[in-house]
């Protein structure tokens, strides 16, 4: 990649960074321009800023971090990161470049902005996660906070500026470069209302309340394939008295198997932070709290081998904004060693993915029990 030219960010070496735990691939990176562009937009701002006034927002796999922590000296600084394993992958790479000490992991909260000065921001697509962060720095940063945000051209909206422009005074595009750009936000305006995440939405044709924080997939409205899963809910293990949720999203499948079969426990795990905070609020708002677990957790990573009888996932087919079934096929076999001999995994999946082989292969048996136009449904059975 070519480099922004008499900036220090240029000595910083992005190279070094790694993804994993995350899925690794030719077509998958650690940094894009995108982090390099913010980094060389917010030198003066990082010069002035002192220890413990630097959040950044979105980070992937520590680019920002660990520049900002190398150029500019800077420690305390507070990140945020949905991912569980983009978390873990910016420990390793601090950890192999010295920086371990040098920020802390936090949710995205009224905490992670308190009094701070300067906001480092990959822009999510979602507007709902623009609006929800917004929300929040509006609310505790310092009042002379500057934000320096960039994203991918392609997937930057007007929309985007009208949301931000509801809780900030000023936002200015700057000049772009490599197919990246950067935007400049100041003027914080906070009206004092309530917060507005989770948002909620009831769906009486599933009796079920479904809550969402901004970066739940599909917000509070129900995955279509999701739906088509949950016609199947009867002819899952009648016998268990347990079930894994993996990829729990907004919750949806965990309170909809939880509502129908009262004799199940449910554990919902997912590596999302909002979703993991979006499907404990389902819970709550249907009077499910007491039966539904949830775990923020990567693949079944705090999983023993051989516990459970029932797995439920709905796989997602991209890995950011890049398609790949690498994700999936991790899901597969976290799921395989979960469970025990004779447990099920439901899968539903987009009909043209054809993952039968792979589920044959990588958990055992596998019997397609439902199709429709868009969706499969599968049932495998470990040997």
């Amino acid at each position: 990649m070519e480099e922004i030219s008499g900036n220090p960010v240029s000595d910083f070496d992005f190279a070094q960074l790694r993804r994993f735990p995350d899925i690794e691939a030719e077509n998958l990176f650690a940094h894009d321009a995108t982090d390099e562009l913010i980094l060389r937009e917010a030198e003066q701002a990082l010069a002035l800023a002192g220890h413990g006034e630097v959040a950044i927002v979105g980070e992937r796999y520590g680019a920002l971090t660990l520049a900002t922590a190398t150029v500019h000296g800077l420690h305390g600084l507070r990140v945020q990161q949905d991912g569980l394993s983009g978390e873990n992958a910016l420990a390793a790479n601090a950890l192999r470049a010295g920086l371990r000490e040098s920020y802390t992991s936090m949710p995205l909260s009224a905490e992670l902005f308190d009094r701070v000065k300067v906001v480092l921001w990959q822009l999510p697509r979602s507007l709902d996660e623009v609006a929800e962060v917004a929300e929040l720095i509006a609310a505790h940063a310092n009042p002379q906070v500057q934000i320096i945000a960039g994203g991918r051209i392609k997937h930057m909206t007007l929309a985007m500026n009208a949301v931000l422009a509801q809780h900030f005074s000023a936002v200015t595009a700057g000049r772009a470069w490599r197919k990246s750009r950067p935007l400049l936000i100041n003027g914080p305006v906070n009206d004092g209302t309530a917060p507005s995440f989770p948002r909620r939405e009831f769906h009486a044709d599933l009796d079920l309340w479904l809550c969402a924080h901004g970066a739940t997939f599909g917000g509070s409205k129900v995955d279509v394939g999701t739906r088509f899963l949950l016609e199947f809910l009867p002819q899952m293990q009648p016998q268990t008295s347990f079930a894994i949720d993996l990829g729990a999203g907004n919750g949806t499948i965990a309170a909809a198997l939880a509502k129908a079969r009262p004799d199940i426990h449910v554990t919902a795990t997912d590596q999302s932070a909002a979703a993991v905070a979006s499907t404990t609020a389902t819970a709550a708002a249907n009077g499910l709290a007491d039966r539904i677990e949830v775990v923020r957790d990567d693949a079944l990573g705090t999983f023993a081998d051989e516990s459970a009888e029932l797995i439920l996932l709905n796989p997602p087919f991209h890995i950011g904004a890049t398609v790949h079934a690498g994700i999936a096929h991790k899901l597969f076999i976290a799921a395989a060693r979960v469970l025990a001999p004779g447990g099920e995994l439901w899968c539903v999946y987009n009909r043209h993915l054809d993952y039968r082989s792979a589920l044959d292969k990588l958990v055992g048996p596998t019997e397609v029990v439902g199709r429709n136009s868009k969706f499969t449904v599968s049932v495998s059975r470990k040997s």
